[in-house]
């Protein structure tokens, strides 16, 4: 069957994926995307994602989409955790390398270099996302206590900090030294496999 939006007099074909932005940290730091919104003859969707050296795309998963990150410019580092093994695997990515994060697998990626370019494409025209700070955000310290032993209070105190809405981290303001055990590089495309968790 034809899509019938193709079957329209004024069929749209083309569109800017840089008009609209969907996160911006800083001038340097941000995400334009292109969604069936913006082009409703898109079968797929994408973000444009542009980093300095040391920021992270926050740990989460989408529960509906697969991701393949394709590096433009630059280098990053992508870990993804494999629920099968349970054991995350990193890989060091160069441009025109590609990195894919099966749906519904928790995943974060980090720029190794300053003017980074990573265009993130999924399976489907709008991707759902659970960002791994909402997840944190909302569980209680007596649940982090009683499932992992944690400090109720020092619980609280540290995801007291932590701003849902950052989609690209450290937020603005942190004081702590850029830094992430999980992004030892490796020699693209071989993956190295981290510590089980």
């Amino acid at each position: 069957m034809i899509n019938p939006i193709l079957q329209s007099p004024n069929v749209q074909l083309a569109a800017d994926s840089n008009a609209v932005v969907n996160y911006q940290r800083d001038p340097r730091n941000y995400v334009t995307q292109l969604f069936g919104a913006q082009l409703p003859t898109i079968e797929n969707g994408f973000f444009n994602v542009y980093l300095s050296k040391g920021i992270i795309v926050q740990p989460h998963w989408h529960t509906n989409v697969t991701e393949m990150v394709i590096v433009i410019r630059g280098e990053v580092t992508t870990s993804v955790f494999n629920p099968f093994t349970r054991e995350r695997i990193t890989y060091h990515l160069k441009p025109g390398q590609v990195s894919v994060f099966p749906k519904g697998w928790f995943h974060w990626f980090v720029a190794e270099t300053d003017d980074v370019h990573v265009l993130t494409i999924f399976d489907q025209p709008t991707p759902d996302i659970v960002f791994g700070a909402d997840f944190l955000a909302a569980t209680p310290p007596e649940v982090a206590h009683r499932a992992y032993c944690l400090d109720e209070e020092a619980y609280a105190r540290a995801v007291a900090s932590i701003q849902n809405d950052a989609i690209l981290g450290p937020p603005i303001g942190c004081d702590t030294a850029v830094s992430d055990l999980s992004t030892q590089p490796s020699n693209a495309p071989k993956p190295t496999k981290g510590s089980r968790d």
